[in-house]
């Protein structure tokens, strides 16, 4: 049998934190291993638990999501647990700094119940870890500031070295925030074809999830525009 995902809730309001902890603990594949009220008790407890997946409010006392989540997943934590920011649209300016501290993915505040214990899920299986239209609606949002003035072009080339053109053409797909079904429904190809390519392309690139390669596709001025 799989062991239950361990989930740690980050959240200063206490009936906010008590929602989620009775949302989550009734799944039998879930667990809540702890609650933290403040992004310093957040780290405090993520290190000391080791849960499987973090749900961190951006806005907390003391330590803010967003520096708690770099603590807790971002560059040079050794096998850092998922994280998912909660957040509202009125937010948003954090949300793509929180990626950048390591975030894995984020769901809106007014999230239905079940969206979030399916969230928890996807984050663990290392899968699509933001809504689509959610993606888009992001890098909509933060296209300028995600799109470099002057993309260096050694960086863009060695990205696209590191790829062979089909692997290419997906890569720019996922970054304009497709599903592997509207991936594979572009490129003719197999939901699962795309789905290997997915996993290929993130190996190559060094990237923990379709996050990271939104951003990285950004960066180097592979993706310019959103529709």
């Amino acid at each position: 049998m799989t062991a239950p995902i361990r989930v740690l809730i980050c959240e200063d309001q206490e009936l906010v934190r008590t929602g989620y902890v009775t949302v989550l603990s009734s799944p039998p594949d879930m667990t809540v291993v702890g609650e933290a009220a403040d992004g310093r008790e957040a780290v405090e407890m993520a290190r000391r638990l080791r849960p499987d997946v973090v749900v961190m409010d951006i806005r907390m006392p003391v330590l803010d999501g967003i520096e708690a989540t770099r603590q807790i997943a971002g560059p040079g934590v050794e096998a850092p647990p998922k994280v998912l920011v909660v957040t509202t649209f009125n937010v948003d300016a954090y949300v793509y700094e929180a990626f950048r501290a390591g975030a894995s993915g984020f769901l809106l505040k007014d999230a239905k119940p079940a969206q979030l214990v399916e969230g928890i899920r996807t984050i663990a299986r290392g899968e699509s870890l933001i809504a689509p239209a959610v993606t888009r609606g992001l890098i909509g949002h933060f296209a300028e500031r995600l799109r470099p003035a002057d993309p260096s072009r050694a960086a863009r080339d060695k990205v696209v070295r590191a790829l062979t053109p089909r692997e290419l053409e997906v890569f720019e797909q996922l970054a304009a925030g497709l599903s592997n079904a509207e991936i594979a429904a572009a490129l003719v190809l197999s939901a699962e074809t795309v789905k290997t390519y997915v996993s290929r392309i993130l190996n190559k690139l060094d990237l923990r999830d379709r996050v990271q390669a939104v951003v990285l596709a950004y960066r180097v001025g592979l993706v310019s525009e959103v529709d």
